[in-house]
């Protein structure tokens, strides 16, 4: 049972999809003076569901200082915040017009909040327009 799916169909009558463009975090590089440059795969473009965040959501991210515009990304996939036995940094999630101009912009997935194999939910904080 797709209840991803399911949930989307109802959930998108309220609040429509966004598309959204992923960069994976593949980890560093080294670049002049030996500071590290992130690196990311391929671009990958599809449909995700922007919420804010529940109050159980809040509780988890209270602990880790994080401030700024935050909200919560539903996607088909996986994201990853940072993983730092992989030496990797979190996830971009890119958001462009036709959006709403509030949602516009590059996002850092700071936590993964649910992980399931066909689709994550995870916090993402606003890095710029």
């Amino acid at each position: 049972m797709d209840l991803r799916g399911l949930a989307n169909g109802v959930t998108t009558t309220v609040n429509p999809n966004q598309t959204v463009t992923v960069l994976r975090s593949t980890g560093f590089t080294t670049g002049a003076g030996a500071k590290q440059v992130p690196s990311y795969a391929a671009p990958v473009s599809g449909p995700a569901q922007i919420q804010a965040l529940d109050a159980d959501d809040i509780k988890q991210l209270d602990g880790l200082n994080i401030q700024g515009t935050i909200r919560a990304i539903y996607l088909r996939g996986t994201l990853a915040g940072v993983v730092r036995p992989n030496q990797t940094g979190g996830d971009l999630v890119t958001i462009a017009a036709p959006a709403p101009v509030a949602l516009r912009g590059t996002w850092l997935v700071v936590k993964v909040l649910e992980s399931w194999p066909d689709w994550t939910k995870a916090a993402i904080v606003l890095q710029g327009q």
